[in-house]
């Protein structure tokens, strides 16, 4: 079957009422109905629950909180590196970013400037640069850290659709990262400014980051923006920066700097939060 008509059924699927059904079951507590789906749930996605800093399935008292866990201090070393990987997951695809259109899957690009909601003076300090993008599954850590050290200037919430963005998805989909419910974190670092956009997706409940908390819901149909160049929030490298509340993707952009990737990532290759993602 192609890809393109494996999705068919998504264009179909009431994607938001499933995602606020999803979202309540998973914020829901109750009790041993709660610790029974978390069980079936690391055993289903093989979910290793010996990195887990709480690795006490029955201590979570709702699905999301067993879904954030935090890890062991010592499970994910940082690379020395000037960039790391800030989630664990698997590579979808990096690279150049091509007079502005950033590559998807065979057949699929889309712009810079849609994925960031549509302001093309923020999307061409990234023309002609570099991206990459990093698929989480459910077995996944779902904690979201910073690839550097980097000062928050804005954050932009971008309503969209819900498609999944699994692999399939991607092939199948034109621009789904540049469709889908977005959030897009915009920093400041030495090496110059950097994007991090957390992308939503089918059934993912919502998005939050540490200086704002939830983002979504509220769902509105509007841009909106936040500026924070009045304020001085600086996350350090490896530092916690958001959450995804059932999994997604994250799609980074960096300017026109010769950026030198891990040689090891290629497109589909497990990757883990710390290990270094590319040098300058």
């Amino acid at each position: 079957m192609s890809d393109r008509l494996a999705v068919l059924p998504q264009y179909l699927l009431p994607k938001q009422a499933l995602t606020i059904f999803a979202g309540k079951v998973a914020n829901a507590k109750a009790g041993r109905v709660t610790t029974g789906l978390i069980r079936w749930f690391v055993g289903k996605y093989q979910v290793n629950m010996a990195e887990a800093a709480d690795p006490d399935i029955h201590s979570y008292d709702s699905f999301n909180a067993f879904f954030t866990r935090a890890l062991r201090p010592d499970a994910r070393p940082l690379a020395a590196a000037a960039l790391i990987c800030p989630v664990d997951g698997a590579v979808s695809q990096f690279g150049p970013i091509v007079e502005g259109q950033i590559f998807q899957a065979k057949g699929h690009r889309y712009s810079a400037t849609a994925l960031v909601g549509g302001d093309s003076q923020l999307a061409a300090q990234y023309h002609d640069g570099s991206f990459a993008t990093i698929y989480l599954s459910p077995r996944d850590y779902h904690r979201i850290h910073m690839p550097c050290d980097g000062r928050l200037t804005r954050m932009i919430y971008v309503p969209g659709t819900l498609f999944s963005v699994n692999p399939t998805t991607a092939r199948g989909v034109p621009g789904v990262f540049a469709r889908n419910e977005r959030v897009v974190c915009v920093f400041e670092s030495e090496n110059g400014p950097f994007i991090l956009t957390l992308v939503g997706a089918t059934i993912v409940g919502s998005m939050s980051t540490v200086w704002h908390g939830m983002v979504n819901p509220p769902r509105t149909k509007e841009v909106r923006v936040w500026s924070y160049l009045d304020q001085n929030i600086v996350l350090k490298q490896g530092e916690e920066m958001g959450r995804f509340l059932l999994g997604s993707t994250v799609v980074m952009l960096f300017p026109k700097n010769p950026l030198q990737f891990n040689p090891a990532w290629i497109p589909t290759s497990a990757v883990r939060m710390g290990e270094m993602m590319a040098r300058h």
